[in-house]
């Protein structure tokens, strides 16, 4: 015999209910939440900012952009822009690029630079080695060779060991400020942000300037205040004249 139909919406979940899923973190995802927070228990932090203006250093891209694509086969960003000037800034003030071990700060003659790239698995920070020595092209070329490997997810950790200082550019986010976690065991982090078009003082006269927020921050156990905050002020000073690189001023 035939089974009676089912009293009308029987089987069917009541109008309006609410259902939590419960779906594991990934390794990955564990991973990085465990560094974060073991950033935010170990070090004193603390985050400076600053705001550029970027009129300068846009019209150099646009100037130089294509001659720079056709010789390098690369394509020329803000990125290298700020990873060379941090790096100039990270050999003048060796403090802000070295670590605390134990009782003792380890200065690094060298500086290797963990760039914040996406991958379908999270954000992860592989390393630049020896960004003292490399140029816009080579730095360009590197954080372009990691971006395809972790899309592809095929990153190695030892593609993301190490590194003496990091740079995140939260603003292909749309981000307009934000205040960076250290990447432990390093001692400060840069945090690029969106570039917006703002009023802005220039010789006395109020203009329309393209202007991102940066901010540093920093590992205030190891780093004072006056070492951080002229470190990024020397950030600003190279990307709003960048000339000043060519020159290591």
């Amino acid at each position: 015999p035939v089974p009676p139909p089912a009293a009308a919406g029987a089987a069917a979940a009541p109008s309006g209910e609410r259902i939590d899923r419960r779906v594991p973190m990934s390794r990955m995802r564990k991973r990085i939440a465990e560094r974060l927070k073991d950033s935010q228990n170990t070090a004193a932090m603390l985050t400076t900012y600053n705001e550029i203006d970027m009129t300068n250093i846009i019209q150099a891209r646009n100037l130089y952009k294509d001659e720079f694509l056709k010789k390098k086969g690369i394509k020329l960003g803000f990125m290298s822009m700020f990873v060379g000037a941090a790096a100039q800034g990270l050999v003048e003030q060796p403090i802000v690029n070295a670590v605390i071990d134990g009782d003792d700060i380890v200065y690094r003659d060298y500086v290797d630079v963990s760039v914040a790239v996406s991958s379908p698995t999270g954000l992860v920070v592989p390393v630049l080695r020896d960004v003292q020595n490399m140029g816009f092209a080579d730095i360009e070329g590197s954080i372009a060779a990691y971006g395809e490997k972790a899309m592809a997810g095929q990153l190695a950790i030892e593609d993301m060991a190490g590194g003496t200082f990091t740079v995140s550019n939260g603003g292909v986010f749309g981000s307009m400020m934000s205040t960076p976690i250290i990447n432990q065991p390093q001692a400060a982090i840069l945090g690029m942000h969106a570039t917006e078009m703002r009023p802005h003082v220039v010789n006395g006269e109020i203009k329309i300037r393209p202007i991102m927020y940066v901010a540093l921050s920093y590992d205030h156990r190891i780093i004072d205040g006056r070492e951080a905050v002229t470190f990024l002020k020397n950030i600003k000073l190279r990307v709003e004249d960048p000339v000043r690189m060519l020159f290591g001023l």
